[in-house]
């Protein structure tokens, strides 16, 4: 009997089995989750500050193009732009769209200035004016977030396709920071105007389940000691006799 208390009880010792195997699985489950709809990137360029810094690592959800809506933050494969590597934009205008700039110093898409909290504080959305382009079907606009030397859609206005990029070539959608922690990417509320924004992938989610996984792997395997340690103090200490009692 005396045994079985010292091991926290043959219930306790299932138990805190059971939660270890369950946090075991939902910590490794949690990691092929993320793995599966989450690719990884670190950024080379300075095009995407102060969102993105050079060298952050982001976490990008894999998206199908189709899915893509202005104020996204994408990453793309596109020859014309750069031979053999991704590139991480922010996509201003989508297939249908009118974009110029600039009116008041602000970027329009359809007529409507837009308001990008995410451009370093008072910088312009542009250093020079560029003419209407209007979206094709199927394609997209987009700028880097450092608006004076990003070489973006303004840097291809003159190419066949005027700066836009098949939704095609779009692979992911960026959703966080996660080296240096930042965390989420704010949402581009300035584009709301124009029609609803992408939702943010299951990131939170992935990482709760980690978190909970993890948990339940600590306290299962925390049980037995704390158990064993809890016995120990609620056992009557051993009498004793004074010398020379007989």
């Amino acid at each position: 009997m005396g045994e079985r208390i010292r091991g926290g009880g043959k219930v306790g010792q299932r138990v805190s089995g059971l939660a270890v195997a369950l946090g075991m699985v939902l910590f490794l489950g949690g990691f092929v989750w993320g793995a599966v709809v989450y690719r990884p990137y670190t950024v080379p360029t300075p095009s995407m500050t102060p969102t993105i810094d050079v060298g952050d690592r982001v976490l990008a959800h894999r998206v199908d193009g189709s899915d893509v809506r202005r104020g996204d933050v994408v990453v793309f494969n596109d020859k014309s732009w750069v031979s053999n590597a991704p590139v991480v934009k922010r996509v201003v205008a989508v297939g249908g769209d009118t974009v110029a700039c600039c009116t008041d110093g602000k970027l329009t898409v359809n007529g409507k200035q837009i308001d990008e909290p995410y451009l370093a504080a008072g910088t312009p959305a542009e250093i020079m004016n560029f003419p209407k382009v209007t979206v094709p079907k199927g394609r997209l606009f987009l700028l880097g977030d450092e608006r004076q030397g990003s070489l973006d859609s303004t840097a291809h206005l003159t190419d066949a396709a005027r700066g836009t990029v098949d939704e095609s070539a779009v692979t992911a959608r960026v959703d966080a920071v996660v080296w240096p922690m930042k965390g989420m990417l704010a949402r581009p509320t300035g584009f709301e105007p124009l029609g609803a924004l992408s939702e943010p992938g299951p990131l939170r989610s992935v990482v709760t389940v980690i978190v909970a996984g993890a948990s339940l792997v600590l306290a299962g395997g925390a049980y037995g000691p704390i158990a064993k340690r809890a016995s120990r103090r609620s056992r009557p200490a051993a009498r004793t006799e004074p010398a020379g009692v007989r």
